[in-house]
């Protein structure tokens, strides 16, 4: 039974005893105290003033009465309108940390039959990933981690998109321009090859249409008949028709954009269950049509295309299926959901998208529902904002995004540079300090983007993410070495743990272990709302409670040596517990700086 179970037995107790009335768990609300105020679990009593009959602060003031005389729970009390704080007993706090010392499974949870699957990156294979790319794939794959944690059975799947018009784009400019380059005569990985093509194509299509609309075409008609417009739509048709020549350079061009993915990926510490592709499964979902069809789920309109009504759902009139019989992009998706279901058989399917398709996951999930999919209840977009930069946007055509590798890099020497001016590679080999800054520079990137709700818009500042004060990742990564190095030492000097010896607690001590103890709920609440900012909080509050006890307590001067080890201790389960939570973040931490 966790503390606040406990406190909760005992306040229903505290009402049936005082009041008559049987308060179910539920009834019973607990907070965390606040920091103004003594105390670590709050009881709020405004819902039970009607069976009292009395004020909040009488109503407080027998209930924290009775949990003293009658409980072996409560220090003290204090109330504060209709607040009962209440102060636990120093041995509650010492049998906590005894529980946790003795948990090998603290911080993952029990299996609890859920099978999720989460779709994430999805990138383009006509250009690098960018720093969108990289706010997409550190969300599912830390979302991934910390479902996992809460009990779920776990798929990471990514869905490629390596067909359609834009990859025509890179090919044509690359059959214009490209002169038989190949990544290793330009010496440049796959990707970055292909999206220079894409920028290629860009410039010279913006050229012909500056060209079309000197001769008198509007605007509109000239982007409409730009000669390398249409020289793309027609490659995208030999592609469909399966024309040697294209496919071979398709072939070609995406081996080295997947070869230039897989070391971003392995940068990244980013790994997959399962790959789809969009060339295997953009002809998915037609046959569901006609199912929709023959279910009345779907219309034809007089010239033969397929649509969908849901003005109903506060929606509109969706497009299904062209009048030629031609799918349309959320055709392949409807399909798609199909085909991943027939794989894995989740209850939840999660789709990590940026916000700008908001509206399409709302069709789709609402066509699911009206098919009658046994999954359907079980989707959910993970929707998240744009990452700008103090610069401003980005802009691929143009070649003006940030690249992930580039970034990455650039985040590795600014590690460096902070890590040796600060005098924190002490006593490291050269390849020790190197890795000490890939693990410092990619974890402040990543704690940088997932600190933020998913939902919001945000400004990525490289320089503000690698501080080592202040909300960032390196300073919960140096808390980490601080603790590794004090227990090296207690290690070497001081016998193993016994904590049965102290009897009396500073408060300092007492806020870690509250802190400490929710842990687990902090998980499932991530979890539940799908946001690992709410674990990268709950991280970052561990770090500054056990710095704020560490400047306040001596732990190796202390001459009580019992107080010494229980000290060792909760230093122990503080490391354990963000070393764990950082994990779930996809983020390393040193045991040495």
């Amino acid at each position: 039974m966790t503390i606040e179970e406990e406190i909760k037995k005992n306040i229903s107790e505290a009402v049936l005893a005082l009041f008559a009335y049987q308060l179910s768990s539920s009834e019973i609300l607990i907070q965390p105290t606040r920091k103004e105020f003594q105390g670590t679990h709050t009881f709020v009593t405004f819902s039970l003033l009607k069976i009292t009959k009395k004020t909040p602060e009488e109503t407080g003031q027998l209930i924290g009465d009775y949990l003293i005389s009658k409980t072996k729970l409560l220090k003290d009390y204090n109330v504060v309108k209709g607040f009962l704080n209440l102060i636990l007993k120093d041995q509650v706090w010492i049998l906590q940390l005894k529980q946790l010392m003795a948990n090998p499974y603290f911080g993952q949870l029990p299996a609890n039959d859920q099978n999720v699957m989460v779709e994430f990156s999805s990138p383009n294979t006509n250009k690098p990933l960018h720093l969108g790319h990289l706010r997409n794939n550190f969300l599912g794959d830390a979302i991934s981690r910390i479902l996992k944690a809460s009990g779920c059975q776990v798929k990471k799947t990514n869905l490629v998109n390596d067909r359609g018009i834009h990859i025509c784009k890179s090919m044509l400019a690359y059959q214009r321009f490209g002169n038989n380059e190949t990544p290793v005569s330009a010496n440049l990985k796959g990707d970055h090859l292909a999206g220079k093509y894409y920028v290629l194509f860009d410039q010279a299509y913006k050229q012909e249409v500056v060209a079309l609309t000197s001769q008198g075409l509007t605007e509109d008609e000239a982007k409409k008949k730009a000669p390398m417009l249409l020289a793309a739509q027609e490659m995208l048709l030999r592609w469909e028709e399966k024309d040697p020549e294209i496919i071979t350079l398709w072939n070609l061009m995406n081996k080295w954009v997947y070869d230039g993915f897989e070391v971003t990926y392995k940068t990244m510490g980013i790994t997959f269950d399962t790959i789809y592709k969009e060339s295997d499964t953009y002809l998915l979902g037609k046959d569901i049509i006609d199912e929709g069809l023959l279910k009345g789920v779907f219309f034809k309109k007089s010239d033969g295309s397929v649509w969908i009504d849901l003005t109903a759902d506060g929606l509109d009139q969706k497009l299904v299926m062209r009048a030629d019989g031609t799918s349309v992009y959320i055709t392949q998706d409807i399909g798609t959901c199909d085909f991943k279901y027939g794989d894995f058989q989740m209850d939840q399917s999660v789709y990590v998208v940026g916000n700008e398709q908001d509206y399409h996951f709302k069709v789709l999930f609402s066509i699911m529902k009206k098919l009658g999919r046994p999954y359907s209840n079980g989707l959910y977009h993970l929707s998240y904002g744009m990452v700008d930069l103090p610069t401003g946007k980005m802009k691929s055509r143009e070649g003006t995004v940030v690249d992930a590798d580039e970034l990455m890099d650039e985040m590795f020497q600014t590690a460096a540079q902070q890590t040796l001016a600060l005098g924190k590679i002490e006593g490291l080999s050269k390849e020790e300090a190197n890795n000490l800054y890939t693990i410092l520079g990619l974890g402040a990137l990543k704690y940088f983007l997932l600190k933020v709700d998913p939902k919001k818009r945000m400004l990525f500042d490289p320089k503000e993410s690698i501080e080592f004060q202040g909300h960032t990742g390196p300073f919960i990564q140096y808390t980490h070495a601080r603790i590794a190095s004090i227990l090296r030492r207690a290690q070497k000097d001081s016998p193993y743990m016994v904590l049965d010896r102290v009897a009396v607690i500073h408060d300092r001590e007492i806020n870690l272990i509250a802190q400490i103890i929710r842990f687990e709920q902090v998980i499932l609440q991530a979890a539940n709302e799908f946001s690992p900012a709410i674990l990268a909080q709950y991280v970052y509050d561990v770090a500054k409670d056990y710095n704020g006890f560490y400047q306040e307590l001596s732990i190796f001067n202390e001459p009580d040596q019992n107080r010494v080890q229980f000290r060792v201790a909760l230093s122990k389960v503080t490391a354990l517990v963000i070393s764990r939570g950082m994990f779930l973040l996809g983020i390393d931490v040193p045991d040495r700086m």
